[in-house]
């Protein structure tokens, strides 16, 4: 079960990793998740959001070769990606691009809970 939590774990990390790439223009952002940057605010706040998601995305790969570090990883990964999923949610009629994320953030959250789960039924939940 170790190593079939670390390749959920690398696989959630791309996930995460993935929107990096709008650190490098608005346009990549746009493309990303469909929406317009109308204004420079939005695009240092999209752009930070990049850099966010990258860390994140950063840890919970180098938790999978880390096994001290996965409980807290995968509990930042499930935070993140499920609270995208609950505020899409109440956010309502979300576009084609978001809704791809969505997806993408539930199947990334319920493999972060799978670690956790396994994680702690075995009793390694060291952090």
């Amino acid at each position: 079960m170790k190593k079939i939590c670390s390749v959920l774990l690398v696989g959630v990390g791309l996930l995460n990793l993935f929107p990096i790439i709008g650190v490098l223009s608005a346009e990549q952002i746009t493309g990303l998740y469909g929406i317009g940057i109308e204004s420079a605010d939005l695009e240092t706040l999209m752009r930070h959001r990049a850099v966010m998601l990258g860390l994140i995305g950063g840890f919970l790969l180098l938790s999978a070769f880390r096994p001290s570090l996965q409980v807290l990883a995968a509990s930042m990964g499930l935070v993140s990606m499920s609270s995208f999923v609950i505020l899409a949610y109440i956010a309502g009629d979300n576009g084609d691009q978001i809704h791809r994320v969505v997806v993408a953030d539930i199947a990334g959250s319920i493999a972060a809970a799978f670690v956790l789960v396994v994680i702690v039924r075995e009793g390694r939940n060291a952090a």
